[in-house]
């Protein structure tokens, strides 16, 4: 234990006194401000009432995908024709769309059916309902919905909708 003289707090000011003070109370004016004003925007979001958003399948409106015949979308969220959206896509039994790419990287879930994806490569993988997958937008691939039942997907998109259509090489 330190002697009772050397506990002491001094009060005495100081030469470094004045510019210390200076950067407590305007730390401590700054911390406030912010304080108040994320307090604030709390306050005028608790007092907009919030209610959730719903849908169900009879809700779900289906329109045929003008990118892709032989699948129908019902959006959820957000505009596919101008940017980042959130989709159900409902393919046909059997439907194949021929290599290409998309202007968004996605973010696929499987609800119900197999849905194929073939690499340029020719590599294919099957995703059965349940599964999920990420794909890049400059990722080139086919898209299929195996035959025997349709394929019912849900997709977040981080831009538009579209299929951009790759050339392949002919040997």
């Amino acid at each position: 234990m330190l002697p009772a003289r050397d506990r002491r707090v001094s009060h005495a000011p100081s030469a470094a006194s004045p510019p210390t003070r200076t950067i407590a109370l305007v730390s401590a004016m700054g911390i406030a401000l912010s304080v108040a004003a994320f307090n604030g925007g709390e306050a005028k979001a608790a007092n907009k009432p919030k209610t959730p958003v719903t849908m169900t399948p009879e809700q779900m409106k289906w329109v045929p995908n003008a990118s892709a015949p032989g699948v129908w979308t019902a959006v959820a969220w957000g505009d596919p024709d101008k940017g980042p959206h959130g989709a159900f896509h409902k393919f046909n039994p059997g439907f194949a769309a021929p290599l290409h790419t998309h202007t968004a990287n996605t973010r696929i879930v499987v609800l119900s059916g197999t849905m194929v994806m073939v690499s340029a490569d020719g590599k294919e993988m099957k995703f059965p309902a349940g599964s999920y997958y990420e794909q890049p937008n400059t990722y080139k691939h086919v898209t299929k919905c195996e035959a025997g039942s349709e394929c019912l997907v849900y997709l977040t998109a981080d831009a538009k909708w579209d299929m951009k259509p790759v050339e392949t090489s002919k040997k």
